[in-house]
């Protein structure tokens, strides 16, 4: 009998706070939210508040970790999420509906065979259908943070196009957070903290997050502390 699984990472409190990073990385991937979704790995909720409006016909919120999963649970019952929320204890395996959008935000990292997760996934959409991934940027910045909260990468452009499934396409792959990029570097090479503080995860927010926006597009996303993802599911002939 395998042990239940147990999220080790401490940081969805702490990180919960940054607004502006949230407001910003949610402008993103809103518009290809529709439908039937799926939200992997749901923590404590603060990705479904931020990007579930209640339009979705079905927002499933897949989580784990038993405790997280019974701390979304009573959100629920205690109607502080969306009324087309659902909860499911577990993993993808135990999945066979299909869905419009799936949602893997900071999570595919945690996952260590993301290959096999990506094609399961894959097989889960619709048709038109879209999955989205957001995760931490190049593995250069890979740092003690990164593994206290069980990371088992950074990615890349090129680490994200060889996840492709055979049945999607992917639409765009752009890095973000390019003023933060050196913040995570900072950390890196002189801080290396294994968890930031709230000043300083505030600070990152309320004057990093305003200077990135700027940077990112004078920059063309050409680098940046976190990479989005999103891909299609192609429409059959």
């Amino acid at each position: 009998m395998t042990d239940p699984f147990k999220y080790q990472g401490g940081e969805l409190a702490l990180f919960q706070h940054a607004k502006n990073w949230k407001k910003y990385f949610s402008r993103q991937i809103t518009p290809y939210i529709n439908g039937n979704v799926l939200e992997a790995g749901a923590g404590i909720g603060a990705t479904t508040l931020l990007l579930n409006n209640g339009s979705p016909a079905k927002w499933l919120l897949l989580e784990p970790d038993k405790e997280m999963s019974e701390i979304l649970e009573t959100m629920i019952s205690e109607k502080k999420l969306p009324g087309n929320c659902k909860i499911l204890t577990g993993t993808i395996d135990q999945l066979i509906e299909k869905f419009d959008t799936i949602l893997y935000i900071d999570v595919l990292e945690h996952i260590e065979s993301d290959r096999e997760e990506m094609n399961k996934a894959a097989a889960l959409l619709n048709n038109g259908g879209h999955l989205i991934v957001l995760s931490p940027a190049f593995q250069s910045l890979y740092n003690p943070f990164d593994k206290a909260i069980g990371h088992y990468r950074r990615y890349n452009k090129k680490m994200l196009r060889q996840l492709t499934p055979d049945s999607l396409k992917l639409l765009n792959c752009r890095y973000y957070d390019s003023a933060g990029y050196f913040a995570a570097l900072v950390n890196k090479l002189l801080l290396r903290q294994k968890y930031p503080t709230i000043k300083q995860v505030l600070f990152w927010d309320r004057w990093i997050i305003p200077v990135s926006r700027i940077t990112d597009k004078l920059l063309l996303n050409s680098f940046g502390k976190s990479i989005i993802s999103v891909w299609e599911k192609e429409q059959l002939q």
